[in-house]
């Protein structure tokens, strides 16, 4: 099984919002930008019943070719701090059972499942460790495939400047 198809489900969904895209033709983030590393960001707030803050590190996109397109990308770390997750919104309509695709540098990491969706989207969630970590942290560009037909993908562009720094500077 490839590493980004190890899907993470915990009985605990973690508060931190990723934005909503899918009605949106410009994404936005939720919470305060702490700081900027590259094409990343560290945002930080304090969810509704949550007693201390929680950051994140975000990057929202869009296909180049289809505006009405868009993911939110964020690496948070569990409140436990035993794990990093890497959580990715796609809009609703994508095709759930094709999963979402991940090629870094041109390589192809594999696919995530779709663990959820509500309002806002369909929500892809895999533990960040090992192998996919270090790809991450030491590529250039990656690129998330959605699928709105079985055969017809759509890849969004995701920057991987200063995943790295962003990576090391998220709070515990």
């Amino acid at each position: 099984m490839p590493l980004f198809a190890r899907v993470a489900t915990f009985a605990l969904f973690l508060a931190v919002a990723a934005p909503a895209v899918a009605q949106q033709q410009q994404p936005q983030q939720n919470g305060n930008v702490r700081a900027t590393h590259g094409a990343w960001s560290i945002v930080c707030d304090t969810p509704a019943g949550a007693s201390s803050e929680q950051c994140a590190m975000m990057q929202n996109v869009v296909a180049e070719d289809r505006p009405e397109v868009g993911l939110s990308v964020v690496i948070l770390r569990t409140a436990d701090d035993k794990a990093e997750i890497l959580r990715v919104l796609a809009p609703l309509g994508v095709l759930l059972p094709n999963g979402l695709g991940l090629n870094v540098d041109g390589k192809d990491i594999g696919r995530a499942y779709f663990v959820r969706c509500f309002q806002d989207g369909c929500y892809a969630e895999v533990i960040l460790e090992g192998e996919l970590l270090q790809t991450l942290r030491g590529g250039q560009s990656a690129t998330f495939i959605v699928f709105q037909t079985p055969e017809e993908g759509i890849g969004i562009p995701v920057d991987l400047d200063g995943f790295d720094e962003a990576f090391a500077a998220l709070p515990r």
